[in-house]
């Protein structure tokens, strides 16, 4: 929706969203998915449920690496970038900020959210695979 609007009011807002995520919600869901999934991968492997457990750990490594080091080393650098970046009053100067980071961001977005949605799939399979 972004790409649809001024490019002055999408780096403005871009520049507003990141600034406001790290919230009281941010913590828990961003550095602690990880660790949970390898505790839950742990458990449930030592009450016996080995699919279960395989499926944990699958989905902790793909948070890990799809989700945590994707978002440190790609769109954290990438939303700092953009936080130093003084919004021109030229449209095409704004035009080509734009367009150097919204393709970009969108691309490694999108792996993030494969990577989430690959690992709420294997998280719920283990949770059908959980021993009785």
């Amino acid at each position: 929706g972004l790409d649809a609007a001024d490019p002055r009011t999408a780096i403005a807002a871009m520049q507003a969203m990141n600034a406001s995520v790290r919230n009281p919600v941010f913590f828990p869901v961003f550095f602690l998915t990880t660790p949970a999934l390898a505790v839950a991968a742990l458990v449930a492997r030592r009450a016996g449920g080995r699919l279960c457990g395989g499926l944990l750990l699958g989905a902790a490594v793909i948070v890990g690496l799809g989700c945590f080091v994707l978002t440190i080393t790609v769109n954290v650098p990438m939303n700092a970038a953009l936080a130093l970046v003084t919004v021109p009053a030229d449209v095409s100067a704004a035009a080509q900020i734009w367009a150097d980071y919204s393709p970009r961001w969108q691309l490694f977005n999108t792996l993030r959210t494969v990577a989430a949605g690959v690992a709420l799939l294997l998280s719920a399979a283990a949770l059908w695979k959980l021993p009785s």
